[in-house]
């Protein structure tokens, strides 16, 4: 009796669907990767632990993290900062970011004084205005000062005289005296401010003129008088 052809081929299609079953109840079978961690961490006594769970107390310990799957690394975790750490690295960051600021307008400001001043003179002129500012109002203290001395001298005079002949001396003068004598003292205060201005100008003018020097490449003066020897 000859095979039957439709029944030979549906049993060859069985046969290979057979074979090729295996290798797919495998693959379904096969575990998924589901993305689970080992951990690895020093315990509160400097022991090496390691764990597929990380307990509340290594939180913030510094740790190591694999891959269960492949058992590569996969992550290393620093510890967690202490609040004075934060606060230490909060301000390292603000202070970074201020001498930043200070670095970038130092630089601007140079840039200016290159474009701006063609020659030490120009710049020269600029503090020369500030200055006559500051000189002038030393002067007119000064001048005060000195009118006020005068008038509170005579004051005193002229109320000492009438001491020495007997006579009392006035509630309006001694209150004009009294006056005269704090006008006086807050002239002087304000001398002493001004001439304060005068000394922080010129360390500036010196210190702005060096550094235009530099940026221009000129070569500082030689001709400046040595110092007195002691």
């Amino acid at each position: 009796m000859r095979p039957n052809p439709s029944i030979a081929g549906a049993g060859m299609l069985l046969a290979l669907a057979a074979l090729a079953m295996p290798p797919l109840a495998l693959a379904q079978n096969k575990p998924a990767d589901t993305g689970k961690k080992l951990y690895c961490w020093d315990n509160a006594r400097g022991e090496r632990v390691c764990s597929d769970t990380l307990p509340p107390e290594a939180v913030n310990s510094a740790r190591q993290e694999f891959s269960a799957r492949s058992g590569l690394r996969s992550a290393e975790v620093q510890r967690a900062l202490t609040a004075e750490e934060r606060a230490d690295a909060e301000l390292a960051a603000a202070q970074a970011q201020v001498d930043e600021a200070a670095t970038e307008t130092r630089r601007r400001t140079e840039q200016a004084m290159l474009s701006t001043y063609g020659s030490e003179d120009a710049l020269r002129r600029v503090f020369n205005e500030r200055a006559a500012i500051v000189d002038n109002n030393i002067k007119t203290a000064v001048y005060n000062v000195a009118s006020l001395r005068e008038a509170l001298a005579t004051q005193l005079s002229t109320a000492g005289d009438r001491e020495l002949a007997g006579q009392k001396v006035s509630d309006k003068q001694a209150g004009d005296i009294r006056q005269r004598h704090a006008e006086l003292l807050a002239q002087l205060r304000l001398q002493a401010a001004f001439e304060q201005q005068r000394k922080a100008l010129d360390v500036e003018i010196a210190e702005t003129l060096t550094r235009y020097r530099e940026l221009k490449g000129i070569a500082m003066p030689t001709d400046t008088a040595a110092p007195p020897q002691g």
